[in-house]
């Protein structure tokens, strides 16, 4: 009887023991699930959420860009892009029977995309250990959705904006463009990238382990679009400069060109082109030289252009009127070995016929009987040696040079335009402070409802003279061609001879015409610039002077801004209105 207790007592403990046992692990398993979904909940939760629960950025729109009467130089387009989870195809499960595979998924692929086999699986395995690659971006609505329709594992669409500029390459230096991010890369894009921009929102979804979409769970957050920017450019005034400025280049086989207009009240640039251009929609064949917004970034010397400015500084000293005399023969003035020279000997003229015949030495006197700072005083007022200050990427300063004590010789060709360095728009901002009866405005590329406060750096009636000269320079002298039928213009050209590695070239030059119309009551300023014309022309009047003209006409009746009245008309209000009348001969 002992014995069998001694047997069963052992086969009883057995029992108790792996009982226990059970127990006590059945104990730890519920305590460590009560753990991690009770006390440790937010581990697990984090844990599922990581292999399923994806964020994604919801791009913004981008602003648009606009022309000052709201047309678009700017927009930006939906479009789809394909991208691929290579990870999740190369873990799929191969049934070469049922033609499943990661080759038979790139095969489909390929076939739906319309791109070589070889070369997507060369793609698909140098990225195997990725969860993200781009197929194709910025696609059409209906390629993505023939692409989607092969329903291919790990593959889905994603939504992006494409750039698109109406106007091409007429507007192409002012706007420049983005780059396939969407990020501006010249122009406007660039400076004001930022603003353009907007901000992207987020939404939050669940995925399956073939890179489907499940469900979206959360709030997303919007996306709020970029500003839209409205630009002071006129776009039919800039198609028409764009228009004249490349026939103007190809008529007289020049490097490259640029023409700005500006409104001569308000400081806004109007229009504003260059040759040569691009197209940004279409940037396969761009070369660098093409992006040059060479009417705010090349710098030249200006030449006879200045000569108003250096007649208006002689009338500001009170050294001078409009009827001074100046002595000019007997054609030549040397220093030392430098000579300054005039076409031919014009012995005593006026300040007017100064300006007609664009005489040097005639100039330089007039400057050499000034304070020796007088000429430097008033390009600095001018603008001339400083940015104009749009915010335009690359905008150059221009060089005014500054002694502490000047040499005559520097004198003297400051006096004429050499020695010193502008940009287009640098010129014109100066013609526009003059046309302004010498007030000068802050120049801008936004689009202005007020003008902004300015500065008188030239006396009202100094400026008017001075207006009144430049007139008889386009009636009488080089700048005949600028003229306009019915308006009367006031401007200068000019001739320059190009600087080279060794010096000046004398077989290389820069054509410039700067003018304003109506010279009456001037509205408008315009500078075109010609850089080394190659024809039998070279000279600003038969070069830079019809590009003017054509221009400025097209721009004075776009604008409806009225003719200058004939010699012998005046003009009289009744009831509010304005009508002209013949005055009698003789009183």
């Amino acid at each position: 009887m002992n014995i069998e207790n001694g047997i069963q007592n052992p086969g009883k403990w057995r029992f108790r023991f792996v009982y226990a046992i059970a127990l006590l692990l059945f104990a730890v398993a519920g305590g460590r699930l009560f753990y991690l979904t009770v006390v440790d909940k937010e581990f697990l939760q984090n844990q599922g959420e990581r292999r399923a629960v994806r964020t994604e950025a919801i791009p913004a729109t981008r602003g648009m860009i606009l022309d000052r009467r709201g047309e678009p130089l700017a927009v930006s387009t939906p479009t789809w892009t394909i991208v691929a989870n290579p990870k999740a195809l190369w873990k799929l499960d191969r049934h070469p029977e049922k033609n499943i595979g990661p080759e038979q998924e790139i095969k489909r692929l390929a076939e739906a995309m319309g791109v070589g086999r070889a070369w997507l699986q060369e793609r698909f395995e140098s990225n195997k250990n990725r969860s993200f690659m781009y197929l194709k971006r910025q696609l059409p609505p209906h390629e993505a959705e023939a692409i989607m329709a092969a329903k291919v594992v790990g593959v889905s669409k994603t939504k992006e904006y494409k750039r698109f500029y109406p106007a091409g390459e007429v507007a192409s230096h002012v706007v420049g463009f983005t780059n396939i991010d969407d990020k501006g890369q010249e122009g406007i894009e660039l400076a004001y990238d930022q603003a353009l921009q907007g901000h992207e929102g987020k939404r939050r979804y669940v995925k399956d382990l073939t890179g489907n979409i499940i469900r979206g769970i959360g709030e997303e957050e919007a996306e709020r679009p970029g500003e839209n920017i409205e630009l002071s450019i006129d776009l039919r005034l800039q198609y028409l400069a764009y228009r004249e400025l490349k026939a103007a280049v190809t008529e007289h086989r020049a490097t490259s060109a640029s023409a700005v207009i500006l409104d001569v009240k308000t400081g806004e640039i109007l229009a504003m082109v260059n040759q040569p251009s691009y197209n940004p929609n279409d940037r396969s064949q761009l070369e660098y030289e093409e992006l040059r917004n060479r009417a705010v970034i090349d710098l030249f010397e200006p030449g006879s252009t200045m000569k108003p400015f250096t007649i208006s500084a002689a009338l500001m000293s009170g050294q001078y009127t409009t009827e001074s005399q100046i002595n000019t023969a007997p054609g030549y003035l040397r220093f030392g070995r430098f000579t300054i020279r005039d076409a031919t000997n014009y012995g005593v003229i006026d300040m007017e016929k100064l300006l007609i015949k664009s005489s040097n030495v005639g100039s330089s006197k007039i400057a050499l009987s000034l304070p020796q700072d007088a000429i430097w005083n008033m390009d600095y007022e001018l603008g001339i040696g400083s940015p104009v200050g749009i915010g335009f990427p690359g905008e150059a300063s221009g060089v005014l040079p500054s002694h502490p004590k000047w040499h005559p010789s520097e004198i003297a060709t400051l006096a004429y335009g050499y020695g010193l360095s502008v940009s287009t728009l640098q010129l014109a901002q100066a013609y526009m402070t003059l046309a302004n009866g010498g007030y000068r405005v802050p120049v801008t590329i936004f689009k202005q409802d007020v003008p902004s406060e300015g500065k008188q750096v030239i006396p009202r009636s100094v400026a008017k003279d001075v207006i009144g000269m430049m007139e008889a320079v386009v009636q009488k002298g080089s700048g005949k061609a600028a003229k306009i039928p019915g308006y009367k213009v006031a401007g200068k050209t000019g001739t320059v001879h190009k600087v080279g590695s060794k010096g000046y070239e004398y077989d290389q030059y820069i054509a410039l015409f700067a003018g304003v119309a109506p010279a009456s009551n001037p509205r408008l300023a315009m500078v075109v610039m010609v850089n080394d014309p190659k024809g039998r022309e070279y000279y600003g009047g038969e070069v830079a002077a019809p590009v003017f003209s054509r221009v400025m006409e097209g721009a004075l009746t776009t604008l409806n801004i009225s003719p200058d009245l004939p010699d012998g008309l005046r003009e009289v209000r009744l009831d509010k209105k304005t009508a002209p009348y013949q005055v009698a001969q003789g009183g």
